[in-house]
């Protein structure tokens, strides 16, 4: 194929802003699917993806096109997430493509997303195309979203494309821009093999799959490739492109995104950012790769079953294959048994995983509330890395705990900014500065701690502002904060997996409001159980789940007082004799209990 008459794009948005839609728009236009294939949001092939309406894995297809000079061409497609716990999905596609449709919604206009994914485009140096999405509804404004797109994310729009994907009005043109605009890729048939790795997934009948971009030479079938991190070599089983399904092919070049599978059936065989090169004639170099981003937010993953290790163990593997952002190491708990230290990009990030393990491996699991990553200076001079409460060291050798603090952006409408700057102060905010683009709507920056954001903080700035605000944030800096580890204790015992780690001003009632919380979802014993929360070995604060009772005197009628005493006497020994060897099993909504810490609880 001709680079000229190649074009590699990404669609990058904000949440619900139509980027699966346009998607299927493309496909349908250049008659990529057949009338019987077509389903809304075509490209979101995961049943997650379809009962939440959001895009989580970026996924491509290969379309061909007929431009109005009557030339062909073959335009590769990326759609890509918009949550921001999904932003190293989009810098990962970025790297296969040379440019990217920026959908704006025509209503909502600039959100915090649609900055950052431009951000993103703009410095992998990639030709931007903002697209207006939505211009058909009643009460969209185009004119509007032109000047933010001008304004807030510094792009010009005098030539955006203006269409409606539900629609189909406007889709010729957003052919035409990525025909136009879009540079052809830039690559040497003759050159020794390099093909980036940017995506791959396991198939229980292939082994590993990968998806590659063609940066130097050419990939033909029998090839015998090389792993350029490892050294290891392997035949090429199957070479195909996404149109949208497996389509197998005789030849790819340079500029070119393939489907490659080589019969690996380890797992941890190949990572992304892999550069594969032919064996025969290697490359003397590999490719760049991508940058390995840092965990923001950690939680245990469990068996229920403690036999269920090995099986967690190997869907870990299978699933950090096609989820490069996810971190695991191996942990023992006291409670819980063996399992993993788990590392995300954020909340929804840590549910997306934890429904992934469920329902592709059928696990059945314990997850641990998620916690921030801190660091400890000790008084003998070192420093540690706390990924989980219970690690904290005893209080005596500790110099200062460091907590992690981000920078927040936040779009807000402006008749709404009061009950968000309340929030972030209450989450210990400090404000860098407001800037106001228009009567509808303002950002906010705050430095933030990320302890206060984990738990319920997108949920309140959603209820703040009826739906209206968007989030996107930066790691920033480790600040010394007066913070402590505050135990949860059961009938006198740790668990060490309910363990936080807060601001002391917050202890008491971050304390009691997860032993309430655990008050409603531990089920009632035949003895009294104590909940208490403490630091060190003091005691802050302590909830009793009741025992439950029998009446043993149902049957004692008349008589002298001391025969129901008697019974309820040896009632009462009972009870205190079960409590002594009595064991309580604490439900998996009990150990996501302490997420029940917000402001109103």
């Amino acid at each position: 194929m001709d680079l000229e008459r190649i074009r590699n794009f990404a669609i990058i948005a904000h949440i619900d802003h139509g980027k699966s839609t346009l998607a299927d728009r493309l496909l349908e236009r250049t008659g990529t699917l057949v009338q019987r294939e077509k389903v809304d949001q075509f490209l979101d092939k995961m049943e997650l993806e379809r009962e939440r309406g959001i895009t989580i894995k970026a996924q491509t297809a290969r379309m061909r096109h007929t431009a109005e000079d009557g030339r062909d061409y073959v335009l590769n497609l990326i759609d890509t997430p918009g949550h921001v716990d999904f932003n190293y999905e989009v810098s990962r596609s970025l790297a296969a493509c040379e440019g990217v449709l920026l959908v704006v919604d025509a209503v909502q206009g600039v959100q915090a997303q649609t900055v950052a994914n431009a951000e993103i485009a703009v410095a992998a140096d990639l030709e931007v195309i903002p697209v207006i999405n939505k211009i058909d509804l009643p009460n969209a404004d185009p004119e509007r979203v032109a000047a933010e797109i001008e304004d807030i994310v510094g792009l010009p729009a005098d030539d955006a494309v203006r269409v409606s994907a539900k629609s189909g009005l406007g889709i010729d043109d957003v052919l035409a821009a990525i025909v136009q605009r879009v540079p052809p890729p830039k690559g040497d048939s003759a050159a020794p093999l390099q093909a980036l790795v940017f995506d791959s997934w396991y198939d229980p009948y292939q082994g590993v799959v990968m998806l590659v971009r063609i940066k130097q030479g050419e990939l033909v079938p029998r090839t015998r490739l090389r792993l350029m991190s490892t050294r290891r070599d392997h035949d090429l089983s199957l070479l195909g492109v996404m149109m949208p399904d497996v389509v197998p092919v005789k030849h790819v070049g340079p500029g070119e995104v393939a489907v490659v599978t080589a019969s690996i059936r380890d797992p941890l065989a190949v990572h992304i950012g892999e550069t594969l090169t032919d064996a025969v004639r290697p490359a003397e170099a590999a490719l760049p790769g991508f940058r390995r981003l840092k965990a923001m937010v950690w939680s245990g993953l469990y068996p229920a079953d403690p036999g269920g290790y090995e099986a967690l163990r190997a869907a870990i593997e299978k699933l950090q294959l096609n989820d490069a952002s996810l971190s695991a190491e191996p942990e023992t708990s006291e409670a819980l048994g063996f399992g993993f230290r788990c590392g995300y990009l954020g909340l929804l990030h840590m549910e997306i995983v934890q429904e992934r393990l469920e329902r592709e491996f059928g696990l059945d699991l314990v997850v641990t509330a998620p916690t921030a990553v801190y660091q400890v200076h000790l008084k003998d001079g070192s420093q540690i890395e706390i990924h989980r409460p219970s690690d904290l060291p005893p209080a005596g050798d500790i110099e200062a705990i460091l907590e992690p603090r981000i920078l927040a952006q936040i779009h807000v409408p402006t008749e709404q900014i009061g009950p968000v700057i309340q929030l972030c102060q209450d989450r210990r905010g400090i404000q860098r500065d407001m800037v106001v683009h228009n009567e509808r709507r303002a950002v906010l920056r705050y430095e933030l701690p990320l302890a206060e954001v984990v738990t319920d903080f997108y949920d309140r700035l959603k209820s703040a502002t009826r739906g209206y605000a968007s989030m996107d944030y930066d790691f920033l800096d480790y600040r010394a904060e007066k913070l402590v580890k505050v135990d949860v204790l059961v009938n006198g015992d740790s668990v060490d997996a309910l363990s936080i780690i807060c601001h002391h001003d917050a202890a008491y009632h971050r304390g009691l409001a997860a032993l309430r919380a655990m008050k409603e979802r531990i089920p009632r014993q035949m003895f009294e159980v104590a909940l208490q929360a403490a630091i060190g070995q003091r005691v802050i604060a302590r909830v009793n789940v009741k025992a439950l009772r029998k009446n043993v005197t149902a049957k004692c009628y008349g008589g002298d007082i001391t025969r129901k005493k008697k019974l309820l006497e040896r009632q009462k020994e009972g009870k205190r004799r079960m409590k002594r060897v009595g064991r309580v099993d604490i439900p998996q909504e009990a150990f996501l209990a302490v997420l029940s810490t917000g402001d109103g609880d």
